[in-house]
């Protein structure tokens, strides 16, 4: 067997072990020690050292766990009731204003929090039943959340940019300006497909009465604005505005970020001991599988390489003599069709690294592919067999709400993620607009 079988050999142990249920991170390390091992011998521990080496020196990765740590403190201070009724409130004369309220906190919340279970398990608790109750459709209001709720994998500061760019080779801050604009477009097309669906058939998201809404004076609602919906904002703006502006690099507007999370906690009275340990265990532990899992994938590609899988993939795609266009519909459906085993962090760390070599064959700018891969990615989180929003939102739904429904309502908003993807093609501009403005 010749080493670039040995590296196709390892590929396919991998896909089939971690479909089995095996930890990832450890199952990379392990299938890269033993396939290395077998090929080169003893060299393979030094590479071993000097990936890991190299990923744990990562200035980038710094801000991983400040951005983790910003969004489970936040999580912790228990704004998002009060940001869900101002949104409501503001938004009450819109056609179907409680899901489009749901949307935009969604929005919002996965911005500042960057953890989709979190915000699916929290809206699912708040926002499901009172759409439920004031009679929406069951299959509408659970697409709702599950689709807002993956939001925050695209719009900055988004962790799965960060780790894409260290992949890449390309700067974090033109990925979240290029990110900005193709994420709210993104969440524009979740509202105005709600809208619409709520015009044309207001049974499926009826507006809710006055008795439900209770007070809505003009006071009441700019109060209510102005403590919970404009102290979130202003924090994600400022994060957001250091790293774009330049006034900071990404893991200095991280720590920014984890400062005002901390700060905007203690306003609301919300920053108790048991609050703050837990959010420190829950960072040290989705940073240790995020590092983890960075260290295994540099590993495995690096074997993977030596051994000569990438040529083979490489020599797969310019035997097929493709266009750039179709160049990307492959990778894209290939990335999609991964999405329905896997989650987005093995596909951006492990699968992704397999398509960038490509992109200088193609003449596909990095930039331009990694806001592509960032919109298909949203699919990941919706599309079964895994599809782990629908999942979380079951897990805290009202009696009465099937998976069957969660996915059948998902369904619309994976067709707005694919028209988000054709717009975004068609009109790279979107993405590229931005970064050139500020960056030039």
């Amino acid at each position: 067997m010749t080493n670039p079988e040995i590296g196709m050999l390892m590929l396919v142990v991998f896909i089939g072990t971690i479909l089995l249920g095996f930890p990832i991170a450890f199952t990379l390390v392990a299938l890269s020690v033993g396939f290395g091992y077998y090929a080169i011998g003893d060299t393979i521990f030094p590479l071993l050292v000097q990936r890991t080496y190299g990923v744990m020196s990562n200035d980038v990765l710094i801000s991983v766990p400040l951005f983790l740590f910003m969004g489970y403190v936040i999580e912790r201070a228990n704004i998002l009731e009060r940001l869900f009724k101002s949104i409501q409130l503001a938004a009450r004369n819109v056609p179907g204003s409680l899901a489009v309220a749901s949307l935009v906190t969604c929005a919002l919340f996965a911005t500042a929090t960057g953890i989709v279970g979190a915000v699916v398990t929290l809206m699912g608790l708040l926002a499901l039943p009172a759409m439920l109750n004031a009679g929406y459709d069951k299959k509408l209001a659970s697409g709702v959340i599950c689709a807002g709720g993956c939001l925050g994998i695209l719009i900055p500061p988004s962790i799965m940019l960060i780790l894409y760019g260290a992949m890449a080779g390309v700067s974090v801050v033109r990925l979240y300006a290029a990110a900005l604009l193709p994420g709210l477009m993104l969440a524009g097309l979740y509202i105005l497909y709600v809208m619409i669906r709520a015009m044309i058939n207001p049974k499926v998201a009826p507006q809710p009465s006055r008795e439900q809404l209770g007070d809505v004076s003009f006071g009441r609602v700019a109060w209510m604005l102005l403590t919970s919906f404009f102290p979130l904002a202003l924090l994600i703006l400022a994060v957001l505005g250091a790293i774009l502006f330049g006034l900071a690099t990404p893991h200095e507007a991280a720590g920014i970020g984890a400062l005002g999370a901390i700060l905007l906690a203690v306003v609301y009275r919300a920053l108790t001991w048991t609050g703050l340990k837990e959010a420190v265990f829950l960072t040290a532990r989705s940073t240790a599988m995020v590092c983890w899992l960075f260290v295994g994938s540099w590993i495995f590609s690096s074997v993977f390489a030596l051994l000569g899988g990438h040529h083979v993939v490489e020599s797969w795609f310019t035997a097929l003599d493709l266009t750039p266009l179709q160049f990307l519909l492959l990778a894209q459906l290939l990335i999609f069709l991964l999405g329905w085993p896997l989650e987005w962090t093995e596909i951006i760390i492990i699968f992704v690294p397999i398509f960038l070599p490509l992109l200088d064959i193609y003449g596909i700018d990095p930039l331009f592919f990694g806001i592509l891969v960032a919109l298909n990615i949203q699919t990941s989180f919706m599309t079964p067999p895994m599809a782990m929003s629908a999942f979380y939102l079951k897990g805290v739904a009202p009696k009465g709400v099937e998976l069957t429904d969660i996915f059948a309502g998902i369904l619309p908003f994976v067709a707005m993620v694919f028209i988000s993807m054709i717009l975004y093609y068609t009109f790279p501009a979107i993405g590229s607009w931005l970064p050139s403005l500020l960056y030039q």
